[in-house]
């Protein structure tokens, strides 16, 4: 008797122990909420995507491999679109009217010859006046700075982007940076929201208004007037290159930060080297009525042939680029999977890819994701 009980002792700790290594995975997959979808939520959707130059199409392609896995109600309608041309083909454009949402992979942007950039286009015509870049640390990518979680908006359409260059006698260039009331208001608003809905605690303008007095001033006037409608949430003003060197010294100390263009490219690019690179950095760029997905920091975003030829692109990027479209998309149990996983392959540590300093291929990481999705 005294035989039986003990192994039914053993047996009860047994379980108990298997339950409750196996409690984590329950509590993901099948865990209780309180959302109560509306009906028609869960229609799938359409959505554009756009695989690029250089890496892009590996990218996304690592993307959609992901999707199928997940059996995610998403379709989407490829088109081929390269940067070198001149135009944003017609068809694309009204494919993105028409789905609202966009995936797109790196477009390069040649360098002079009098080609415009298709990013910009694509900002400008579909009025995608806010980017949304979130730099933060991963679990097990080792990085200089702990407790970095930065997400920069920046004002998309206008400063030194707005184009409007011209030679004024031989040797001459004049380039205008446009700054307005409107555009600088819309953008501080967004940031607010963004900081309030997401329990964010601090927005920090970025400027140099200190030189460009009537341009950057009329940006920080803006910022003031909306950070007076948020009592909650602290307001900061911080000069550019004061905030570079902020940025690589206490990156910890920022937040949400909201920036002109210019600005905010450079920042974000910094803020994504310092959370651990460009190919870990997810982003969006969003507008009234379209919202365009792809990865976060610029820099390098098309890759070196090298990377396309070995297959060694990181989609990282890329796929929480895409879990960020899901959320936006109301379909946030698949985000929220997508995103578990990727966190998991990356905190494992066994599939890392060139500019992480392993070795690993794109289909090893994609291979690892879905693994992990389960």
């Amino acid at each position: 008797m005294a035989t039986r009980r003990q192994s039914l002792s053993l047996l009860g700790r047994v379980l108990r122990r298997d339950a409750a290594a196996s409690l984590p995975y329950l509590n993901e997959s099948r865990r209780s909420v309180t959302y109560m979808p509306r009906p028609g939520d869960g229609t799938p959707r359409n959505v554009t995507l756009i695989p690029g130059d250089g890496i892009g199409p590996l990218v996304t392609g690592a993307v959609c491999q992901v999707m199928e896995a997940m059996h995610a109600p998403i379709y989407f309608d490829t088109h081929d679109v390269h940067g070198d041309m001149p135009k944003m083909p017609e068809e694309v454009m009204e494919s993105i009217k028409r789905n609202k949402v966009c995936l797109k992979g790196g477009l390069k942007t040649p360098v002079g010859g009098g080609v415009s950039s298709l990013n910009v286009q694509l900002r400008k015509e579909l009025d995608l006046y806010a980017s949304l870049v979130n730099c933060f640390n991963l679990p097990g990518l080792p990085t200089r700075h702990e407790n970095v979680d930065i997400v920069v908006i920046r004002e998309n359409t206008e400063g030194e982007y707005a184009g409007l260059e011209h030679e004024v006698v031989p040797g001459v260039v004049e380039s205008l940076k446009v700054i307005t009331k409107f555009c600088s208001e819309r953008i501080a608003k967004y940031a607010f929201e963004y900081a309030y809905l997401n329990n964010r605690k601090t927005v920090t303008a970025v400027h140099k208004a200190n030189i460009m007095k009537l341009a950057d001033g009329l940006f920080l006037e803006s910022c003031r007037e909306v950070a007076t409608k948020y009592p909650g949430i602290k307001y900061n003003e911080i000069i550019v290159d004061n905030c570079c060197m902020q940025l690589v010294s206490k990156p910890e100390q920022f937040d949400v930060m909201v920036t002109p263009n210019l600005y905010g490219n450079l920042v974000a690019n910094t803020a994504a080297g310092i959370a651990g690179g460009t190919g870990v950095m997810p982003g969006g760029n969003v507008g009234q009525d379209y919202a365009v997905f792809e990865q976060g920091a610029s820099a390098g975003n098309v890759g070196t042939d090298k990377l396309v030829k070995e297959k060694r692109a990181n989609p990282i990027a890329m796929l929480l680029s895409s879990a960020m479209m899901l959320r936006h998309l109301q379909f946030p149990s698949f985000a929220d999977r997508l995103e578990t996983a990727v966190k998991r392959v990356i905190a494992e540590g066994k599939c890392v890819t060139k500019d992480l300093g392993g070795t690993s291929t794109t289909q090893e990481v994609v291979d690892a994701v879905i693994a992990n999705i389960g």
